[in-house]
């Protein structure tokens, strides 16, 4: 019997890993473990590895483990914890014969092909062409923008800074919201809008030109209040959720999206009532002339909790992804 080999799909406060067996996806025995516990990448891998009996005999020799963070160059830097690395370093410490380091926003795209349909909620339907892009974006800690493609082969992932476009309102009101964050960022992009910090700043732009004081002062507690009904919040989730259908919209049009849209991350899941209430769809076929070309696609929240786990056991042995 082969061995299991290692996945991770790494952020700035958790590292999650699991085993696969060679030639599936399906991650086993997942743990999440604080990056914070530990004083790096192999000191993690060894005690997840320790913990479920995978060692000596049945160490895994292979290993795919996705980063939020830059991956391109031989040394990796956590953006948002103290872990850095050399990736032949922790090749060898954990006596791999091959480990492939990718984004973690990589992960979550080459993970949605295999996300099962129950873990998929419908928000708007259409109809998806085969051979074709699907868009999948991600609002969390920042906004992440990928793609992937339906290769001859293997699944081909697109991956994008897509997050850090600049932002354009689309309305008085929202020039009025620009202007308001403007004073504290010089340039808004669509990540100042769309991440937990988003919500707050978006909450806090709504509260000064309404003249009011800001009450609130994290993504969480904004909706709350509005889940309790407070005006305010309210109006800030509706518009966050009209924004993300702008850019939704918009990212379709430059990827040739005819795949379809996947909303993935932790925030979108927590706001599925809120969704039919909002102005997304509407935002993301109100194109001018290419309105046409987006009417039809369909978007899907991603429900499932391990999608990079998937994607960084699909990249494993994906000939495309190196």
């Amino acid at each position: 019997m082969s061995r299991p080999a290692l996945i991770g799909d790494i952020g700035g406060t958790n590292a999650r890993f699991a085993l696969v067996t060679p030639g599936q996806t399906a991650p086993q025995q997942i743990i999440n473990l604080p990056c914070a516990d530990y004083p790096g990448v192999v000191e993690a891998a060894q005690d997840y590895l320790n913990q479920v009996g995978a060692t000596g005999n049945n160490a895994p020799t292979e290993a795919c483990l996705a980063f939020a963070c830059p991956v391109h160059a031989e040394q990796v830097k956590m953006t948002n914890n103290h872990w850095q690395f050399l990736k032949s370093e922790v090749q060898q410490a954990l006596n791999l014969s091959l480990f492939k380091v990718i984004n973690d926003f990589t992960a979550q795209a080459l993970g949605i092909p295999h996300v099962p349909e129950q873990d998929l909620v419908e928000v708007k339907a259409g109809t998806t062409q085969a051979h074709a892009s699907r868009l999948v974006i991600g609002p969390g800690t920042g906004l992440g923008v990928a793609g992937v493609f339906p290769g001859v082969h293997a699944w081909i992932p697109l991956p994008t800074e897509g997050g850090h476009v600049t932002f354009a309102p689309t309305d008085t009101y929202e020039r009025k919201l620009l202007d308001e964050l403007h004073k504290h960022y010089s340039r808004v992009s669509v990540e100042r809008m769309l991440c937990g910090q988003g919500i707050v700043d978006l909450y806090a732009a709504h509260c000064a030109l309404d003249g009011v004081a800001s009450g609130f002062t994290t993504a969480a507690e904004v909706t709350q209040a509005a889940n309790q009904g407070d005006e305010i919040a309210c109006r800030t989730l509706l518009r966050f959720l009209k924004i993300l259908g702008d850019v939704c919209g918009d990212a379709t049009l430059t990827m040739g999206a005819r795949g379809g849209v996947y909303l993935c991350g932790g925030i979108i899941p927590r706001l599925l009532d809120w969704l039919p209430k909002s102005e997304l769809c509407s935002a993301f076929i109100d194109k001018g002339r290419m309105g046409s070309y987006n009417v039809d696609i369909p978007i899907w929240v991603v429900t499932a909790p391990w999608t990079g786990l998937l994607g960084a056991a699909e990249a494993l042995h994906n000939e495309e992804v190196f």
